[in-house]
């Protein structure tokens, strides 16, 4: 009896030290599962588990019970446990050997049913997460609430390095915009620099198809429209189909006159597209009646051909008009050397005299002739050869001119000197060797055949009859002036070389280095004109003709007068002039070339040129309007060459400019005249 006893004895008793010691456990690994959840949690970047109302009082009495167990010294805990077997045992620890994260708790509690209650209802509620055996909470429905905690000292100072280099990173990524907007500002604005405002014609990108500034499609079809109408209304009146005739006649006027002289469709008039479907309409109706394709293809070469006499017309009458207006001297030009003649007269006859130099016949200085009648043309080359000249005393101008006109060029330089340079002003009526006897070309001048020639044009009924040929009708033809340059041994015997200028060209640079070019025993030093097959020599000369053939080279390339060195010690020795005197002698009926200096200059010079560099004569300023700008201003010699001289009206106008440059507008004798930069512009 007392066994069994015993036996229950012991089990009760160890049944309460369990009772008292297993809620004591249970806080203590409550508390350490808590801290160990909570710093999880922080880890993880979730909110902190005492956000809640409810859970900071909870808080609080942790940290309350905390900071008491820390205040207190050290304190022996029993505590009770179950090992793997099953068997329970006891050990006995130190307070101080426990983390902070431990929490003393009363196991009997007085709130605690009422907070297992509220736990309980809150667990039921479907919006509500449960954590930690319903100890904590989080409404997931609430904004949660803000508090600050004490942070580690390192965490803070990671959170300052990285809001520095933050910080750093947006200062260097807002620089660098900065910089990109001012290079993309510099860049737009230079490309503003370049940009094209004008705007020629319509351009729409809502079209169907894309229409140039520049198209002329509706104007090309309204003038085939036009010339449908004048084919159908010739078949219509054959047909005697009045009706449709009328229209055909009175579309195509207001057709004509809707397009009028327009080139682009942007310079139709507003009316134009309606004209073009009412022409469209009545084109339509009269293919309806009258199409007939053989018919339709004879009108249509008929329309042809008469076009095309009536272009070859307009373009006789055309080089007519040219030569004409080329041949006219401007009123003030003609001004000029009557006001100069009138002065030159009242002079004393030691006024009229240069003064004397030995320079004119030193073979050591730099000499230029030009022959000419044209007094502002030759003051432009000498005035432009002295500007770049760099040593200008060292440079003597030969100038030689008619008997009309010898006073006013003379008086114009003895008014105008040429600075430290020498100036020789002749009269080439005055040269009593060069006569008939002596040179062909003045008999031939002289003849009653060659002056038919020359005066028969006036005497036609038309403007285009007498056209053939007539730009050698050219009075300069007439003048021995522009022959004087095969006599220049003659004219100028104890030089030896001697620069030929004609009257039409601008100086640009220094010509001094052209005396040192070594001709290599050639007489004529001269820039080749040949491009591909223009200007060779079957250009100028009939090779049709024996005398040609045979001794010339139909593909040979030609070269140009205008800016030529001569070497006159290698001219008389190879007879230059008397090879000219053969050749104009066979050509007396002018079978071996037509009128003019180039073409015998061809033949007598033929194999005796040396080709010079084309940067110093640069040709075609009076003809071409499509010459290279680059090569013209880096040449040494520009020459306006063709009937667009640079004095005239009929200049090209982005020519003018570089022989203007040259004139001398402040003159008196130019003012007087009304020559001014508006003139001449």
């Amino acid at each position: 009896m007392k066994a069994p006893y015993r036996r229950l004895t012991n089990i009760l008793s160890r049944l309460i030290i369990f009772i008292f010691l297993v809620p004591t456990y249970i806080a203590l690994v409550g508390a350490d599962a808590f801290d160990t959840l909570t710093i999880q949690r922080e880890i993880n970047g979730h909110q902190p588990l005492f956000d809640c109302p409810q859970c900071i009082n909870k808080k609080e009495q942790f940290v309350s019970n905390s900071v008491a167990t820390e205040v207190e010294k050290d304190i022996d805990i029993i505590v009770t446990y179950t090992d793997t077997s099953g068997a329970i045992k006891i050990k006995t620890i130190k307070s101080k050997d426990l983390s902070p994260s431990w929490v003393w708790k009363n196991p009997i509690d007085d709130n605690q049913v009422k907070e297992d209650s509220k736990v309980n209802t809150i667990k039921d509620q479907p919006e509500t997460r449960i954590e930690d055996n319903n100890e904590f909470f989080v409404d997931i429905n609430k904004q949660p609430h803000k508090q600050s905690f004490p942070v580690h000292p390192a965490k803070l100072r990671r959170q300052a390095l990285r809001q520095e280099r933050r910080d750093r990173r947006t200062a260097e990524l807002i620089q660098v915009g900065e910089k990109r907007d001012i290079q993309m500002q510099e860049a737009a604005i230079e490309r503003a620099k370049t940009f094209n405002t004008n705007v020629k014609g319509k351009y729409s990108i809502w079209r169907r198809e894309y229409e140039s500034p520049n198209s002329d499609s509706t104007v090309k079809l309204m003038r085939d429209q036009i010339i449908m109408a004048k084919a159908y209304a010739s078949i219509a009146k054959a047909k005697n189909a009045t009706g449709i005739y009328d229209s055909l006649i009175k579309h195509s006027k207001r057709s004509q006159e809707a397009i009028g002289e327009a080139t682009y469709d942007s310079e139709l008039k507003p009316s134009a597209v309606d004209r073009a479907k009412e022409m469209g309409h009545i084109l339509s109706l009269a293919k309806d009646q009258f199409y007939d394709c053989i018919l339709m293809a004879r009108k249509l070469r008929v329309m042809l051909q008469s076009t095309e006499s009536n272009v070859e017309e307009v373009k006789k009458k055309s080089a007519s008009l040219t030569q004409l207006a080329a041949k006219t001297v401007p009123k003030p030009l003609h001004c000029l050397p009557l006001v100069l003649t009138t002065d030159y007269f009242l002079l004393s006859e030691e006024e009229k005299k240069f003064p004397e130099s030995k320079n004119l016949e030193d073979p050591n200085l730099y000499h230029y002739a030009i022959f000419s009648d044209n007094v502002l043309a030759t003051s432009v080359v000498v005035n432009s050869t002295v500007l770049h000249a760099k040593e200008p005393e060292k440079h003597v101008f030969h100038i030689v001119t008619d008997k009309l006109n010898f006073a006013a060029m003379k008086m114009w330089f003895l008014v105008n000197p040429p600075g430290r340079s020498t100036i020789q002003v002749q009269n080439v009526d005055e040269f009593t060797w060069l006569n008939a006897s002596y040179c062909p070309v003045l008999r031939q001048l002289e003849s009653s055949r060659m002056r038919e020639y020359y005066f028969k044009a006036h005497q036609t009924s038309t403007l285009t009859a007498g056209s053939d040929n007539l730009k050698y009708r050219n009075p300069k033809y007439l003048s021995m002036l522009n022959h004087l340059r095969f006599y220049l041994p003659e004219v100028y015997p104890k030089l030896e070389k001697i620069l030929f200028l004609d009257d039409d060209i601008v100086v640009q640079k220094d010509l001094s280095p052209l005396w040192s070019v070594d001709l290599g025993g050639m007489v004529n030093g001269a820039v080749e004109t040949c491009k591909e097959s223009f200007h060779r020599f079957d250009k100028y000369l009939n090779f049709s003709n024996p005398k040609i053939s045979d001794n010339f080279d139909p593909y040979a390339c030609g070269w140009a007068f205008g800016m030529n060195m001569f070497d006159l010690n290698e001219w008389k020795k190879r007879d230059i002039t008397g090879i000219y005197h053969g050749w104009q002698n066979m050509n007396e009926e002018r079978t071996l070339w037509k009128l003019g200096t180039l073409p015998p200059g061809l033949i007598t010079f033929y194999n005796l040129t040396h080709p010079l560099e084309r940067s110093w004569h640069v040709l075609g300023l009076g003809y071409d309007p499509a010459l290279n700008q680059s090569e013209i201003k880096n040449a040494a010699v520009v020459h306006y060459n063709g009937n667009y001289k640079p004095w005239l009206d009929l200049a090209i106008a982005k020519y003018r400019s570089y022989w203007s440059r040259y004139v001398k507008f402040d003159n008196p004798y130019l003012q007087l005249c009304n020559i001014n930069s508006f003139m001449l512009s």
